[in-house]
């Protein structure tokens, strides 16, 4: 029988999913991926596509269709098209607190535990749960997986995790935990196929995105990362601030009147490029922009980036590596040639040539330092956790 794996990786209004098989020499290779947009709202659409692009269903809904309606003809069309069924469905959940580190199935009991932690991310966990709840409620036979964002940097140590506040608080849990993990564990996974020996040695990996986020790595094991208690943190990002004087956020409470409700929507909606722009979140907007406020906004995303790596450096000891990855590291060679412009100091050499080109070596040849450029595939992270744990399971 054909045997597949279905990864989830759910938004407020949308699902991004993949198909990989499970079957013998074929485990783990991708046979389809896709989308469903506008979940929830009129414009709902369906859509799936193979390895090379081509359409194999697009499906759209009159009404205002749900998880649960656009879930059901996404199991239907895979199990008829492929001729098979699902193995296992595996998501992507954010945050997994203090105790929810390693990939690991799915029961009521661990939904609620980790519905607790919705406060820590709330652009995230509360979409990434929802699609748990519909296949356990439709499907109650299929397996699922949930592999953790935060694992990633369970390692950290005491000094890289705690904040500088009562000991009681760090205790019950007020601690860095870092984010975008399973990203970050599939370029470790092979970036042995790109610098050979010297992936063991001091390597930062830049994960830009709409969501962007920092982790320095050695032995190919996470030492520390920009992102701490929320995804609020470190670098400015899409349309969040990164890294603020808590004082700011005082301020505007105290004196500016704005509720905790005010403040959050600002940090979490009307921020970072944004907010700063005062344009668009989306980074090839801001670079095909002639305004001055567009150029601000990037100039200030570099500048967190660089700021950021000089502290990471400083963590390892060193740096041997930098890794570009995510929509912005993989797509906007302008930042990327800022960011190894500004960091020559530490023996970055950049090619523009290989850089306009997307790499995936972007530093000339006698850089002390070289930069790659590495697509990450959560998806395929997912479906590999997913393949153990079946294996496990058996």
């Amino acid at each position: 029988m054909n045997r597949l794996i279905l990864t989830i990786n759910a938004g407020s209004s949308s699902i991004k999913f993949a198909i990989f098989s499970a079957n013998g020499h074929d485990e783990g290779r991708a046979v389809a991926e896709g989308k469903a947009v506008n979940i929830g709202s009129a414009g709902t659409n369906l859509a799936v596509h193979d390895g090379g692009g081509a359409c194999l269903l697009s499906r759209d809904y009159a009404g205002d269709a749900d998880e649960g309606a656009v879930l059901q003809d996404l199991l239907a069309w895979v199990e008829s098209h492929f001729g098979g069924t699902l193995a296992a469905a595996g998501h992507r959940v954010v945050h997994g607190g203090p105790r929810f580190h390693a990939p690991c199935r799915i029961t009521s009991g661990l939904v609620e535990e980790l519905a607790t932690l919705v406060p820590l991310a709330p652009l995230h966990q509360p979409h990434n749960l929802a699609p748990v709840r519909v296949l356990a409620r439709d499907f109650p036979g299929l397996p699922q997986f949930a592999c953790f964002d935060t694992g990633f940097h369970a390692d950290n140590s005491l000094l890289a995790t705690t904040f500088g506040i009562p000991r009681e608080l760090t205790g019950q849990g007020v601690r860095r935990y870092g984010f975008h993990g399973i990203s970050y564990e599939y370029i470790a996974s092979c970036l042995p196929d790109y610098l050979g020996d010297a992936a063991e040695e001091r390597v930062v990996i830049a994960h830009l995105g709409n969501g962007a986020s920092l982790c320095a790595m050695h032995r190919g094991r996470s030492v520390a990362t920009t992102m701490g208690f929320t995804a609020l943190d470190g670098l400015m990002m899409g349309t969040r601030c990164g890294s603020i004087d808590p004082g700011v956020l005082l301020y505007l409470m105290q004196e500016k009147s704005m509720s905790a409700q005010d403040v959050s929507e600002m940090l979490y909606h009307r921020s970072g490029l944004l907010g700063v722009s005062g344009i668009s979140n989306d980074m090839q907007a801001l670079l095909a922009s002639p305004a001055l406020e567009a150029r601000e906004a990037v100039d200030l995303f570099v500048y967190r980036i660089v700021r950021e790596l000089g502290s990471l450096a400083a963590a390892l000891g060193g740096l041997d590596a930098l890794v570009f990855t995510g929509g912005i590291g993989e797509h906007a060679a302008p930042v990327r040639a800022a960011v190894c412009r500004q960091m020559a100091w530490l023996g970055l050499a950049l090619d523009e040539a290989a850089n306009a080109a997307h790499g995936p070596k972007i530093t000339a040849e006698g850089s002390a330092v070289p930069a790659l450029v590495i697509p990450t595939d959560e998806d395929r992270m997912i479906a590999r956790h997913c393949l153990t744990l079946l294996g496990k399971a058996a």
